[in-house]
């Protein structure tokens, strides 16, 4: 179970050596413990830790095979080595093979605890300076991308030849196929030294979008108490995210074209051009050409946009990336709400496989949510796959029930269900439902509760 702690390994034959330790450092890591040296090495091949503190003589594998181990497998692991008087030359020799230091036998727990302090603070460090590096060699974790299909693989070839130039991007595809992430994926790859700046154009009125994007001058309309700057200023050299692009009106979309032909602007009430460096990123699940041919979206800055296109496949043509979203969205919110590893049958599985997920990756993700909130076991079956989708056939898409209920209608008559027996405390709800506070918070808010 994710508790938030730091996880610790605490390796030692000695079973009131190990049960000590346990408890007093239990209040601050998350704890596994292993009775001797093959079973931590096992622990170790199945889990990541943050931290092992490891006796180095042990019944089968000693403590430099777990070190050796740990190091090879995640190098920001931090080995603390537990070394008994006849031992100190074989914790020197570990220090050499990458232990961070060693504390002896029999353990005085002040010097133990200023060996971890400092332990967290190396670790902290280095995990910081490996998060600079990242963004300095301008790396993307392909795992937000995470696929299977030749489809994907395309797109991914492209963001990768793309994102060092400074051309602007239209990425267009359905709605929850992933937009976004790939947006970010081509800002992280750019190497630009700006933050990436996201404004989800359908969600702002015409009125307050262009204040948004292009900021404005103190006393330039009502309420306009102090000078303030968009979007376009604040992603400075990085990257300007619009999503949804086809629903901004005409007056925002002639700024915004001078803006492309440009790299300059004025704020809201003002009359002096400020420089933009920014480069521009627009999604949108429409067509931007269509809408040309109908005079609601201008030609000019069609052009201006389409540079490059990069089109999102639905996630019904990348059928391979089912499984694998499945298990990363399992992993995501198991631990969200604290609950232990969650595993899907095959059968399951093969249902999740087959429907055309009208709502792509975000309707997949709501689903996978809903079942584990909902399941009060580990392992999901059949039974935990929402109805509308195990009755889906020919590539319908109903959120009807055989009674005419809907899947919400179930999950919030059981939340009302579960407030009432718990007198309206929320946080003994959710415990007794099996999820976080937050998720149940979510859950109210979307349903007008």
């Amino acid at each position: 179970m994710n508790t938030g702690k730091p996880t610790m390994l605490l390796a030692d034959d000695e079973r009131t050596t190990r049960e000590a330790l346990s408890r007093y450092l239990s209040r601050r890591f998350q704890i596994t413990t292993a009775e001797d040296g093959t079973v931590a090495l096992n622990l170790i091949k199945h889990n990541d830790y943050d931290f092992i503190l490891t006796d180095l003589r042990m019944p089968g594998a000693d403590g430099m095979e777990v070190l050796k181990s740990a190091i090879s497998k995640k190098a920001e692991t931090v080995v603390i080595v537990l070394s008994a008087y006849g031992t100190i030359e074989s914790a020197v020799e570990a220090l050499k093979l990458g232990a961070f230091d060693f504390v002896e036998k029999p353990i005085n727990l002040n010097r133990l605890d200023i060996v971890l302090k400092r332990a967290a603070e190396s670790r902290e460090l280095k995990l910081e300076n490996n998060r600079l590096k990242s963004q300095l060699s301008g790396s993307f974790d392909w795992k937000e991308m995470v696929s299977a299909s030749p489809a994907m693989h395309e797109v991914t070839e492209i963001i990768k030849q793309i994102a060092p130039s400074r051309s602007t991007v239209l990425i267009t595809g359905e709605s929850g196929s992933g937009k976004e992430i790939a947006a970010q994926a081509i800002h992280q790859l750019s190497r630009r030294n700006g933050p990436f700046v996201a404004v989800h154009c359908a969600a702002l009125p015409a009125t307050l979008l262009e204040s948004e994007l292009f900021g404005h001058e103190r006393g330039a309309f009502t309420g306009a108490v102090e000078q303030k700057k968009g979007r376009f200023e604040l992603a400075g050299s990085g990257t300007l995210f619009l999503d949804e692009i086809g629903e901004i009106d005409p007056q925002v979309q002639v700024k915004l074209l001078r803006v492309l032909e440009t790299r300059t602007f004025e704020r809201v009430g003002g009359t002096e051009p400020i420089h933009s460096d920014a480069r521009l990123i627009a999604a949108t699940n429409r067509d931007l050409y269509k809408m040309v041919q109908e005079g609601t979206f201008r030609e000019d800055l069609f052009y201006r946009l389409d540079v490059v296109n990069i089109k999102m496949p639905p996630l019904r043509e990348r059928e391979e990336d089912i499984p694998i979203l499945v298990k990363k969205f399992l992993d995501h919110f198991a631990t969200e709400n604290n609950r232990e590893t969650m595993t899907i049958s095959q059968e399951a599985m093969e249902i999740l496989t087959q429907y055309p997920w009208p709502g792509n990756i975000r309707e997949l993700r709501n689903c996978i949510e809903r079942m584990v909130v909902l399941s009060r076991e580990n392992h999901l079956d059949i039974n935990d796959v929402p109805r509308n989708i195990r009755d889906a056939s020919g590539g319908a898409n109903t959120m009807i029930q055989a009674n005419g209920d809907t899947i919400d209608d179930h999950e919030k008559a059981l939340i009302l269900k579960t407030l009432d027996e718990c007198g309206g405390n929320r946080t003994l709800a959710a415990k007794k439902l099996g999820i976080s506070r937050r998720t149940l918070y979510r859950r109210l808010d979307e349903y007008n509760m």
